[in-house]
């Protein structure tokens, strides 16, 4: 039996993991329902015709690009829930919440009682905060309002008149809220 080479036997312990890496990732891709511009086999939804919204638009991104989602530090992980402005001329106003990440995600609209500061809400035991005094919800799949979730790649939208205050914009899916997913909105 001839033996290998000390160096050809790292090339050949290289080529090897190579390909089994290969292999795991088309099988994963495979039964989870193929590969997608997310990648690693977590499906996403087919981008949304939107129609066209009335009032003051306010474009929502919600991402989760890796890092705890129940417990730990706020923030932590890369979990977010963003606005394109921190500002806004009080009435009617679109919220047009787009999901750039790979979990199915939400937004809903809660005012923000006396000096109350973003990301402090109390969530209960199920990972999700009382939605008590809600004004609106954006978390369907390529739809208006309430649903299942958003889905990776799709968006969701709801419209609401706001009267002037602070409001917080949350992601009360499970764990989501407590990981990062809020931002505050000011209303003038």
């Amino acid at each position: 039996m001839t033996r290998l080479s000390r160096r050809a036997q790292v090339l050949l312990g290289i080529v090897a993991t190579l390909i089994l890496t290969s292999v795991s990732l088309v099988a994963v891709a495979l039964v989870v329902g193929g590969t997608t511009p997310r990648g690693f086999g977590f499906p996403a939804a087919a981008p949304c015709t939107t129609p066209a919204l009335p009032g003051t638009v306010i474009n929502v991104t919600a991402t989760d690009m890796g890092g705890p989602m129940m417990g730990g530090p706020r923030r932590v992980g890369g979990m977010r829930l963003t606005a394109d402005r921190a500002t806004v001329q009080h009435g009617e106003m679109a919220f047009l919440v787009t999901n750039a990440g790979r979990l199915a995600h939400e937004m809903v609209i809660l005012p923000l009682p006396g000096t109350q500061i973003a990301g402090t809400r109390v969530t209960g035991g199920d990972g999700k905060i009382d939605e008590t005094g809600s004004l609106g919800e954006a978390a369907a799949t390529c739809a208006e309002g309430e649903g299942q979730g958003i889905l990776p790649g799709a968006a969701g939208w709801v419209t609401v008149t706001l009267s002037p205050g602070r409001y917080e914009l949350i992601c009360n899916l499970p764990g989501h809220y407590i990981a990062g997913m809020y931002t505050q909105l000011t209303v003038t």
